[in-house]
């Protein structure tokens, strides 16, 4: 027999889901919103305009869900004073869909980064071994896009080169929508393939390594100082794979930032000059990157913890042979179905990340 019971209760005030303090942070952002002269700056009025609608929909996503607890509980008080059992498999499922539910909302919630809510710039790496670490980067492209999609963000491809037989060698996308960069963030590091590789003739066991790297899409109104007596500019005839899609003219750029050696390409838009500006927004996202870095690692140094950031570190493993498994060496989540995970389904490893 199923039992509503009493454990868990919806508070409108405090905890994690805090509706009372989000009512009132809505009510002073409305204010500020009718104030005169609250879009004579444009960057910060959509700011506060993307925090409001970020509160609303999740103190309306608290009130749907109460609303479902209490229509599912009165459901079963009717089925209980009617002795009437027909009810209780559909309570059964309404209870699994809210948990499951309750459960997201919470995850939604524990992106409170300052950064967590913005676009995702996503950058996949092959690593050594041709065409087989080309292949894994590739597959790891598609399994991203796979995800952003099935969760209604969209994708832009920034950057693209190919692999020298299959695969790719690099690939850059922005993700676009509401927590992007707060999930995605939990996907930077180095991934790790185990499977008998296709490209083998002798059907050998291979290891494959991609490394992927995760920033924040960056305001306008961030301060991130770019000299342009800094920045080296060549263009390039972007390549593609032939045909209508084989730019005719030195459209693509590539920008060095001569300080600190960074450099970033983008060759998706037919305007050099589109090109040139979304370089300088993966430039921008790089040095902000860099620097938060580089605060983190001082203060935990001052803290007594230091620890170094590396970017080779190896944060999961996905094993196509001899048996099915991917595992996440940073929280142990781990998923038996490869193939489920290639397809999108990241959410168990982003929720154990948060969660950890």
């Amino acid at each position: 027999m199923i039992s509503m019971g009493s454990g868990r209760k919806f508070a409108p005030s405090g905890g994690l889901f805090d509706v009372a303090g989000k009512e009132e942070k809505i009510a002073k952002l409305e204010h500020e919103i009718s104030e005169p002269g609250f879009w004579d700056e444009p960057v910060k009025a959509q700011q506060v305009m993307q925090e409001l609608t970020g509160l609303k929909d999740s103190v309306a996503s608290y009130y749907n869900l109460e609303k479902r607890y209490q229509d599912t509980a009165a459901l079963w008080e009717l089925g209980v004073e009617e002795q009437d059992e027909s009810v209780y498999p559909e309570v059964a499922d309404a209870l699994k869909a809210l948990s499951k539910d309750v459960e997201h909302l919470e995850l939604t919630l524990m992106l409170s980064g300052e950064y967590d809510a913005n676009n995702a710039i996503l950058t996949i790496h092959a690593g050594a071994g041709g065409t087989e670490a080309q292949d894994w980067a590739q597959m790891l492209l598609r399994m991203f896009v796979r995800w952003a999609e099935k969760n209604g963000y969209k994708v832009e491809m920034l950057d693209f080169l190919a692999g020298d037989e299959a695969g790719i060698k690099s690939a850059t996308i922005l993700v676009s929508g509401r927590n992007a960069y707060g999930y995605l963030k939990s996907e930077k590091g180095v991934h790790r393939l185990v499977r008998i590789s296709p490209f083998d003739a002798n059907a050998r066991r291979h290891t494959s390594f991609a490394a992927v790297d995760v920033m924040p899409e960056i305001d306008e109104n961030v301060d991130v100082a770019i000299n342009p007596a800094d920045l080296k500019i060549d263009t390039f005839r972007a390549g593609g794979a032939g045909g209508q899609h084989v730019n005719k003219t030195d459209s693509a750029v590539r920008m060095t930032h001569i300080p600190t050696g960074i450099i970033v390409q983008c060759q998706s838009e037919r305007s050099q000059i589109q090109n040139r500006e979304q370089c300088m927004k993966l430039l921008r996202a790089k040095l902000f990157e860099l620097e938060r870095r580089r605060q983190e690692e001082k203060k935990a140094e001052i803290a007594g913890d230091y620890q170094a950031i590396e970017w080779g570190s190896q944060i999961r493993s996905y094993v196509f042979h001899p048996y099915s498994l991917v595992k996440d060496h940073r929280t142990n989540c781990e998923v038996g179905n490869v193939h489920a995970v290639m397809d999108g389904e990241l959410e168990p490893f982003i929720e154990a990340f948060l969660k950890s």
